[in-house]
């Protein structure tokens, strides 16, 4: 069995989270397996940002196939690399484009969602607006031979005000000047211990405004992030981390079936064309440091009745590669479909499982080599196993394997997975 060095606070989020069926947000590098090609492709996609360029990729897999567990490792190896990052799931309540503040809640929920290297627990945007004001009051200091101490003072504060405002005008993006207005009014509470009004503002920049008239009284900015502007929205934020030196912008968009799954064709529609325009929009240049990842399934990409391949210009964009087998792949292409792991990568995940389980319930579990073979052949033989097997099934049974054994320890891996599959390992044959 491999020998694995963690946390036990690694050990017990994913022995928790896979057992749950879904993705641990730490310790990834320890059950990462059969995934190096699309590491290398990950790593250079954010090279390729952190230079000032934009990408779009779309990550394509079944159900349980490992979709989330690929935008979950993005999100490791964005982090690691000093890169802001916000992953969501898409739901019935959120789309990329509506009239009824659906959008503006996909918005809301990417920056509710924004982890650094340093806070990785959420909601880092009031963190981060710290340090871009700490950065721009020491401009001020710099520019204008003020001492630092005297920044309280109400003219020097306009100086700090006048230079945000200066800052965010130069971002490229639609709506620069109102979000530097709340920058700017962030500042303000900040300053003079006001935190009411750093809330207000918080709420302004977290598109928490649902009426023009509020935030007119509130903060006296007459425009809110709404369902039009809220990718221009996106792109100022990724200026203003960029400035204070991150690297860029990650974005990931997980469960975008809830988008195929939308009901009537032209809302529907309207949703692709605003993928095809932030498709554009990155690729031609329009948005720096920004890296957006969909997570969806084949059917989300290809179905031609519904799916992104019934919207005509994102087909012929996303279309792959006819030179492409399945011995080469073209990872540089916008769409990466996920392949199963090999049999060998299964044996390897599972095995690794088993030493993380062992060390986050320090005990230890009597399951062979021989054991995890004859489970794999269990689930292999199973009939339309090809088709519909999937890792988190595999995952799922396998620690609840262990933890039965566990909680039962008269009562041994072969006898629990004669049960289940029939048959016995060849070792336990050999010992009868």
């Amino acid at each position: 069995m491999p020998e694995i060095q963690l946390r036990p606070k690694e050990a017990a989020s994913i022995v928790n989270a896979l057992a749950g069926g879904v993705v641990p947000h730490t310790g990834l590098q320890h059950i990462t397996v059969g995934r190096s090609y699309e590491t290398k492709a990950i790593v250079e996609s954010l090279n390729n940002v952190s230079s000032g360029n934009s990408e779009v990729r779309f990550w394509i897999g079944n159900f349980g196939s490992g979709k989330s567990f690929m935008l979950q490792l993005i999100e490791a190896l964005a982090i690691k690399t000093n890169f802001v990052v916000s992953t969501i799931d898409f739901t019935p309540e959120t789309r990329l484009y509506s009239n009824d503040g659906k959008a503006q809640a996909v918005y809301s929920k990417i920056v509710n969602n924004l982890i650094t290297q340093t806070d990785q627990d959420g909601d880092a945007l009031p963190t981060i607006l710290d340090q871009w004001i700490e950065r721009v009051m020491s401009q001020v200091v710099e520019e204008r031979q003020v001492d630092f101490d005297a920044l309280s003072k109400p003219e020097n504060q306009a100086l700090v005000r006048n230079k945000i405002i200066e800052t965010t005008r130069s971002f490229s993006a639609v709506g620069g000047f109102e979000f530097g207005q709340a920058v700017a009014k962030y500042y303000e509470g900040y300053a003079n211990d006001n935190p009411e009004l750093q809330r207000q503002a918080l709420r302004w920049l977290k598109g928490e405004y649902t009426a023009r008239t509020d935030a007119l009284r509130d903060l006296g900015i007459r425009e809110i992030i709404n369902d039009q502007n809220y990718y221009d929205m996106l792109k100022n934020l990724c200026s203003l981390f960029v400035s204070l030196e991150y690297r860029g912008f990650v974005i990931n968009l997980d469960e975008a079936i809830n988008l195929y799954k939308i009901a009537q064709r032209q809302p529907r529609e309207k949703n692709y064309e605003k993928i095809l325009s932030i498709y554009n929009d990155c690729l031609q240049g329009g948005a720096d440091n920004l890296f957006i990842n969909f997570g969806g399934t084949k059917q989300f990409l290809e179905d031609e009745q519904r799916g992104l391949f019934s919207y005509q210009a994102l087909k012929s964009r996303l279309s792959g590669s006819r030179f492409e087998t399945g011995e080469m792949r073209d990872l540089s292409q916008p769409v990466i479909f996920l392949k199963p792991l090999s049999q060998e990568e299964i044996f390897t995940l599972l095995s690794k499982l088993k030493t993380i389980f062992e060390q986050h319930h320090n005990v230890t579990i009597n399951c062979t080599e021989k054991n995890i073979v004859h489970f794999m052949e269990g689930h292999l033989n199973r009939p339309g196993a090809d088709e519909f097997l999937t890792p988190r099934e595999v995952i799922r049974d396998f620690l609840q394997l262990l933890s039965l054994q566990r909680q039962n320890p008269d009562i041994t891996i072969d006898e629990l997975l004669e049960k289940v599959f029939g048959g016995k390992t060849k070792d336990s044959q050999q010992d009868t």
